[in-house]
């Protein structure tokens, strides 16, 4: 935040993350380390790079609508499955009070509190138990919630539908590994690699989040 005069607002995409039943963890110190290395190699290509704020929940700021909600996968992708997450992202005008802490307010943060907010109580419900993501805008500028929020809500009931190996197959996919170098890294053939992202959906899921990506 060096070099930004406190006061000075802008409008981008906030994103809030906070790990699901961290308080049951059995080693809470290694829980954060984990995270923590997570948040670091999701870094590149944030406003506000995430990091910790207090406790298990994590910060940081986008750009973008889509570059946020590209982050919040990246992070649940690197974690699943041993470490559950869940996200609010937000958009508004974000006011930076201290330049010299980096502290921030702003609609575009209540808006992202709001969002996560929602994601816990909703996953509360069974019908919603695969709920980890949400979307709020302050007023009537950037993408429409209700379409983006419908998006998710499929997104999080296919990723909640998986088990472990198609989430490192969906991982590989996004990363642009091919469905042979894929098989060797399981360990299984190419046409196991295929039948296994048609039956799961993962090639649905890598062109819904690309779609995802490109929301401004």
């Amino acid at each position: 935040m060096v070099g930004v005069k406190a006061g000075a607002s802008s409008r981008r995409a906030t994103l809030i993350g906070d790990v699901v039943g961290s308080r049951l963890a059995a080693d809470r110190t290694e829980l954060h380390r984990r995270v923590t290395e997570a948040l670091a190699d999701i870094a590149a290509g944030g406003t506000d790079p995430l990091a910790f704020t207090v406790g298990d929940e994590f910060q940081g700021s986008y750009s973008t609508v889509g570059a946020a909600v590209d982050a919040a996968l990246a992070v649940r992708l690197a974690l699943a499955p041993d470490i559950d997450v869940r996200f609010g992202i937000g958009w508004g005008e974000v006011t930076l009070l201290d330049r010299q802490t980096g502290i921030q307010d702003g609609p575009g943060w209540w808006s992202a509190r709001a969002a996560i907010e929602w994601t816990a109580a909703a996953q509360q419900q069974p019908a919603l138990a695969a709920v980890r993501t949400a979307y709020r805008r302050h007023d009537d500028n950037g993408p429409d919630p209700d379409a983006v929020n419908a998006a998710l809500l499929c997104r999080d009931h296919l990723l909640g539908s998986v088990d472990a190996r198609s989430l490192r197959l969906l991982r590989g996919l996004l990363e642009g590994k091919s469905k042979k170098e894929l098989a060797v890294m399981e360990g299984i053939s190419a046409s196991a690699v295929s039948q296994r992202t048609a039956r799961d959906g993962l090639d649905l899921l890598v062109l819904a989040c690309d779609h995802l990506r490109r929301l401004r």
